[in-house]
Formats: structure tokens, C-alpha cells, sequence
């Protein structure tokens, strides 16, 4: 490696932004990322991770996808535009596959579901391979066929009708697949 290796850069800059909403989250992983060894920079909004990138941009971003003011992507695309080295993760408890590749467009190098373990995440920060390993616990094939059809439902507009209409099911079969629990 030589002196201008972008990986040598990281590994002397440990900054870290970590974005979320949910302060409980927030506080639990920006304490444990500390106790790894990251200087941790906490924002709960949009508005106050950008106010963050304008006196620092992190090496490092953990970054959720759906907050309050608005998504987390447009914090991926300003870290990007300053910085094409840092290393960002996406945290998103409504996990699917469209949101996975808007991040991974967008520049995020993975996209973990909620709730992601503090050793989990630095293991997808520090991942020096091209492709991350596959989780130990995968969402089932139910999950994600949740997922999709919750995804689909909410760009619709919330409306059964249309998303039924889209997903190419009856009304009443979705509106049964919406009264019920997430699968595991």
C-alpha cells in the first residue's frame, strides 16, 4: 500500500457520523462505536447531520434510511460529493429490496436491517473484501415477500385498491396480508 492508499487514510481516521431518529438507538450505538475506537459525531435529523458535514466529514457514516425531515440518502450524497473514500452504512428497520439498491446507488457500501449489533456494523464498515459476507440470519422468503408488498403498498399511497391492482392479487387477499404481523 502506499502513502495515498485511501484504506491507510481510513484506518488513521476513525471520524464517524451516526444519523437516527430514535435517540434510545442513536445513544446505545454511538456509545458502543466509541468503546471500538471511532470518534463518534451523533445527529437525530437531516438538518443536524448536515450542520455536522459542515464542520467535519467522517470517515465513517451509520446512517438510517427514513427519518423525521426526510431520508437518509440525501446525507449518503453529501458525504460523497466531499469525501469518495468514506465507508457508509444504511440502517433501516423497513428493510427492501428497492430502498437496498437506492443506498448502494447512492454510494452506501451495505444496508443492515434494524436492530443491527454494534459488531455488525464496525464489521461492514471495516469490510475490506468487495462483496459483504452473507448475514447469519437472512430475512425468509415471507419476510421479503412482506416486505415487497408493504413497499409497493406505500409508494401507491396506502391505497389497496391500486397496490392490489399493481401486485396483480385480489383486494381482499391484500387487505388479509396487511391486517397481519410482519413474518420472521
Amino acid at each position: 500500500m502506499t502513502d495515498t492508499d485511501p484504506r491507510i487514510t481510513r484506518l488513521d481516521d476513525r471520524s464517524l457520523l451516526v444519523l437516527d431518529d430514535d435517540n434510545a438507538l442513536r445513544t446505545r450505538l454511538g456509545r458502543a462505536l466509541e468503546s471500538r475506537g471511532f470518534e463518534v459525531t451523533t445527529a437525530a435529523s437531516i438538518a443536524e447531520a448536515q450542520a455536522a458535514l459542515g464542520e467535519r466529514v467522517p470517515a465513517f457514516a451509520v446512517l438510517d434510511m427514513r427519518l423525521e425531515d426526510g431520508n437518509g440518502l440525501k446525507i449518503v450524497e453529501a458525504i460523497r460529493e466531499r469525501r469518495d473514500d468514506a465507508r457508509i452504512i444504511m440502517l433501516t428497520g423497513y428493510g427492501a429490496i428497492a430502498t437496498a439498491v437506492a443506498a448502494v446507488k447512492a454510494g452506501a457500501v451495505d444496508y443492515l436491517q434494524k436492530p443491527a449489533d454494534a459488531d455488525d456494523v464496525v464489521k461492514a464498515l471495516l469490510a475490506t473484501g468487495d462483496a459483504p459476507e452473507p448475514p447469519d440470519n437472512p430475512m425468509s422468503a415471507d419476510r421479503v415477500r412482506w416486505e415487497h408488498i408493504q413497499r409497493v403498498y406505500e409508494l401507491c399511497d396506502h391505497n389497496v385498491s391500486e397496490t392490489a391492482r399493481r401486485l396483480g392479487m385480489h383486494r381482499r387477499t391484500l387487505q388479509r396480508i396487511l391486517a397481519k404481523r410482519a413474518p420472521r
